[in-house]
C-alpha cells in the first residue's frame, strides 16, 4: 500500500524475499503480501495471477446477503477508527485495516465498500451515507461536520464516546429486564402445565366422589378447562396484541397515544422518560459541540428520539428558533421535560455553553436511570415471588379443600 492506503500490485526483481521487502520499503510503500513467482505464474499476466481484492470480496459477498449490524459492532468500529485517525493514519488505510481484521460478515462487506468509495474520490460522509441502515443521519452528519472543520479525528472520538455511553445504558436496562422476564416466562409455563395436566386429574377424582365443590375449586376447574381446551389461543392472543400495538404505531394518533402511555406507566414510565431525556440531551449536545448547525441538529435529534411526544416538542423548538426565540420555552410547554432540565438549558443558552450543559444533563440522567433500574429490579423481585406464591397457594388450596371436606366427613361418620 502507498501512503494513502491504495493497494498496488507490482513485480520486483530481488535475490530473496527479505531483499524484495527492503526494496519495497525503500520505494516508500508498505508491503502487505510478497510471494515468489513460479514459471507458470511468470507465463501469465499480472491480472491473471490471482483475483483482485474487490473480485474476491464480491464473490464472498454473494453468500452473505443477509445479516444486520449490531450496535456493539458499530460502536467497536467507531472506537477503533477513532484510534487509528488519532494516530495519524490516512482514512483509506484505517478502513482497510479494520476491514482486514473483521470476520466474514455483512459489516465487513460494508466497510470494504466504504473504503472503495473513499479511495474512488468520495468523502467519508458520502460513502457512509450510502448505507443508511448501518450509519444513520446522526453518524453521517457528525462525520460531515468533522470533515468540514478539519477535525475528523476529534469528531470520531466524540462519536465513539457517545456510542459507548448509549450502549452501556442500553445494556444495563436490558440486563435488568432479563431476570423478571425469564422468571415470569418459566412461571407461566409451569402454571400452564399444572392447569393442563394436573388439575384435570383432580377434576376426574371429584366427579367420582361426587361432593359439592367450594367456590375457589369451581373457579380453578373452570379456568383449567378453558386453558386445556383453548390453550392454542394464548399465543395467538399475545401475537394479536403485539401486532395491534405495532399497527397502531403506524398511525399518527395511535403512535402518539402509545408513546404518551409509555411515559405514564407506574414503574417503567419514569425510567423511560429519563432515558429519553438523556438520549435527547447527549445527542443534541454532541451535535452542537461537533459544529452541526442548531436547526440541522434538532432535525437529526428528532429522528433519533423514538417518542412522538418528544418529537412534537422538538418540532416546536425548531419553529421557535427559526423565529428567533429560545430553546427552553417550547421544552417547558411540552410537559415532558422537568423544571430543572428547562432551567439548565436556559442557562446554557444565556452563557453560550449549551453543548456542555446538555452533556452534563445527560450524565446526570444516565445516573438517575441506573439508580431507577436497580430500584425497579429490587422491587420487582419480591413482587414476582409474592405473586407466584399467591397463584401456587390458590391452586393448592383449591385442590385440597374438597379433599379436606371429605376427610372431615369420614371422620365425623366414624
Amino acid at each position: 500500500m502507498d501512503d494513502s492506503g491504495k493497494v498496488i500490485r507490482r513485480d520486483i526483481e530481488a535475490p530473496n524475499r527479505d531483499e524484495a521487502i527492503s526494496q519495497i520499503r525503500g520505494m516508500g510503500y508498505f508491503p502487505t503480501k510478497v510471494r515468489e513467482k513460479t514459471a507458470q505464474m511468470q507465463a501469465q499476466s499480472p491480472a491473471q495471477l490471482a483475483p483482485t481484492a474487490p473480485e474476491v470480496a464480491r464473490k464472498e459477498r454473494k453468500f452473505r446477503l443477509f445479516g444486520g449490524v449490531s450496535r456493539k459492532e458499530l460502536t467497536n468500529f467507531t472506537v477503533q477508527l477513532s484510534t487509528l485517525q488519532g494516530a495519524g493514519l490516512p482514512i483509506v488505510r484505517s478502513l482497510n485495516i479494520l476491514e482486514g481484521q473483521m470476520k466474514p460478515s455483512s459489516f465487513k462487506d460494508i466497510v470494504f465498500e466504504v473504503a472503495e468509495d473513499v479511495e474512488g474520490g468520495s468523502s467519508l460522509s458520502e460513502a457512509l451515507a450510502k448505507h443508511p441502515k448501518v450509519f444513520d443521519k446522526l453518524y453521517v452528519n457528525m462525520v460531515k461536520a468533522g470533515e468540514a472543520g478539519g477535525v475528523l479525528e476529534v469528531i470520531l472520538s466524540r462519536l465513539a464516546g457517545f456510542m459507548e455511553k448509549s450502549l452501556r445504558l442500553r445494556r444495563r436496562v436490558v440486563g435488568a429486564a432479563i431476570y423478571p422476564i425469564v422468571v415470569l416466562t418459566v412461571a407461566a409455563i409451569i402454571v400452564g402445565v399444572i392447569m393442563v395436566f394436573v388439575v384435570p386429574k383432580f377434576q376426574d377424582l371429584f366427579k367420582q366422589i361426587d361432593v359439592p365443590l367450594p367456590t375457589p375449586t369451581q373457579l380453578l376447574l373452570a379456568v383449567a378447562g378453558i386453558v386445556s381446551s383453548y390453550w392454542y389461543l394464548i399465543p395467538i392472543l399475545i401475537a394479536g396484541i403485539y401486532l395491534a400495538v405495532k399497527g397502531a404505531q403506524w398511525g399518527s394518533s395511535g403512535r402518539e397515544f402509545i408513546d404518551r402511555l409509555k411515559l405514564k406507566l407506574p414503574i417503567a414510565g419514569p425510567i423511560i422518560k429519563k432515558s429519553i431525556i438523556a438520549r435527547f440531551s447527549r445527542t443534541l449536545g454532541t451535535l452542537i459541540a461537533s459544529g452541526v448547525p442548531i436547526l440541522d441538529a434538532l432535525g437529526i435529534v428528532r429522528e433519533a428520539i423514538g417518542n412522538r411526544v418528544v418529537e412534537d416538542a422538538v418540532d416546536k423548538v425548531h419553529g421557535s428558533i427559526r423565529e428567533g426565540e429560545t430553546v427552553a420555552g417550547p421544552l417547558a410547554q411540552s410537559g415532558v421535560f422537568d423544571d430543572i432540565f428547562v432551567n439548565m438549558v436556559d442557562v446554557g443558552e444565556e452563557t453560550g455553553a449549551l453543548d456542555k450543559i446538555l452533556t452534563k444533563i445527560a450524565d446526570n440522567y444516565d445516573e438517575e436511570v441506573d439508580v431507577a433500574v436497580e430500584s425497579m429490579t429490587s422491587i420487582l423481585e419480591p413482587v414476582i415471588i409474592i405473586c407466584l406464591g399467591c397463584i401456587v397457594g390458590f391452586i393448592v388450596i383449591s385442590l385440597f379443600m374438597p379433599l379436606i371436606a371429605i376427610m372431615r366427613g369420614l371422620g365425623g361418620g366414624s
